[in-house]
């Protein structure tokens, strides 16, 4: 660790930093416009310590600029997260007032005593993957909100509205049929007119999502080879989750994505549940993977559920083991892919981990096909078993219980 540790609480308009020493004794402060440049205000200001480390408060989120900057001037830099900034303010016995230089002074002291920071490194095409993920996704939320309020014009112009998921051309049809009766409905009317923009959104959707097959075929990932696993989920696991040496092995990286579920124990009733904690959006993506097999009933993932719901567990519990089959087997072929070309690998077991026979191939490629977008189609798409999938569930459950005649 250097001699000198900074700490930098950026902000939109300015960015304070804060410099202590080994015993975490202040050497000084500064507080500098975010202009262009402020990476060389900071670096003239920093001179004075050789032996320095930057810790910068959220590199991955509002810090990413100064943090970028930093990195690209050749300096260490670390990144904090907020939340333990936030632990050292409250546990300090001294000042505990909230302002930018004692945030600043919060962040050094967590790098410091942090056992093991996480390093800054320069964006590389997960960042790309990151920004069009994020802009897919923000897509999407614009779209459902401009077909949520056309639907409620449509309301109240036409008895029962529009029944069913409304698209751009199905509006403008229905639209030129409507013959207002009154004032009232016709500025309803020119209301309704006014949401062309679900053409637009779709076009930009759709150009948005070759963007992302573009960028997640020139990362040259295998995880489009899992069952259920798109352009749009890799994209989105892969942004996420950047250098996988970070999490350790297969449980840190389930903990990271909320799979892995928390034990909610007392006395002799143990019993876990749904974790909460994590980062939502590749737990998302891995819901999507994990729903998208139990709706095919060809896809391995699919006998996984139907077998966890013979074993007597709910619906929910046998998601949730899903989840997690999936996030291991991701796990498993992110490193996979991070590992260096000629590197022999190990036996892969039926769930996607090296040397693990004992778990399910539920997260596994579908036999003889690389996947690459939207599942084989197959039957009816649905979360809950056919009746004849259920009857021989039951069966089985039956005959194991009973014994086979």
């Amino acid at each position: 660790m250097a001699a000198v540790m900074i700490g930098v609480d950026p902000h939109k308009a300015s960015h304070t930093a804060a410099a202590i020493g080994p015993a975490e004794e202040p050497l000084g402060g500064i507080q500098v416009r975010a202009v262009a440049s402020q990476a060389a205000q900071l670096l003239a200001w920093a001179a004075a310590w050789p032996e320095r480390t930057w810790a910068v408060e959220g590199a991955t989120g509002l810090g990413n600029l100064p943090a970028q900057q930093l990195v690209t001037a050749g300096e260490v830099v670390l990144d904090v997260q907020p939340k333990m900034a936030a632990r050292v303010r409250l546990l300090a016995s001294g000042n505990t007032n909230k302002n930018d230089p004692g945030d600043a002074g919060s962040v050094a002291v967590a790098a410091l005593r942090s056992r093991a920071p996480r390093r800054v490194t320069a964006e590389d095409h997960t960042a790309v993957l990151k920004v069009w993920s994020k802009r897919y996704r923000d897509l999407g939320r614009a779209r459902t909100q401009v077909a949520c309020r056309l639907h409620a014009v449509l309301a109240d112009l036409v008895p029962g509205g529009f029944s069913r998921e409304i698209t751009a051309g199905q509006g403008a049809s229905m639209l030129k049929r409507i013959r207002p009766s009154g004032p009232a409905a016709r500025a309803r009317r020119e209301l309704a007119a006014e949401f062309p923009g679900l053409r637009r959104l779709d076009g930009q959707i759709r150009d948005t999502r070759n963007k992302l097959a573009a960028a997640v075929q020139a990362s040259g990932t295998t995880l489009t080879g899992i069952f259920g696993v798109g352009p749009v989920i890799a994209a989105a696991i892969l942004g996420e989750a950047g250098d996988t040496t970070r999490f350790g092995d297969r449980d840190r990286f389930a903990a990271c994505n909320g799979t892995a579920p928390i034990e909610v124990s007392s006395g002799g009733r143990k019993i876990h549940r749904l974790s909460l904690r994590g980062n939502r959006r590749p737990g998302h993506a891995i819901h999507m993977a994990a729903v998208t097999q139990i709706r095919y009933a060809h896809s391995p993932g699919r006998a996984y559920f139907d077998r966890k719901l013979a074993e007597g567990k709910t619906g929910k519990e046998a998601l949730r083991c899903l989840k997690r089959q999936i996030s291991d087997a991701i796990y498993a072929r992110l490193v996979a892919d991070a590992a260096p070309r000629g590197t022999p690998a190990q036996a892969e077991g039926p769930g996607g981990q090296s040397g693990n026979g004992s778990v399910s191939c539920a997260a596994g490629s579908h036999p003889g096909r690389r996947l690459f977008g939207k599942a084989t189609p197959g039957p009816h798409p649905s979360l809950r078993p056919t009746a004849t999938a259920r009857r021989a569930v039951q069966a089985t459950a039956f005959k194991t219980s009973h014994g086979s005649p």
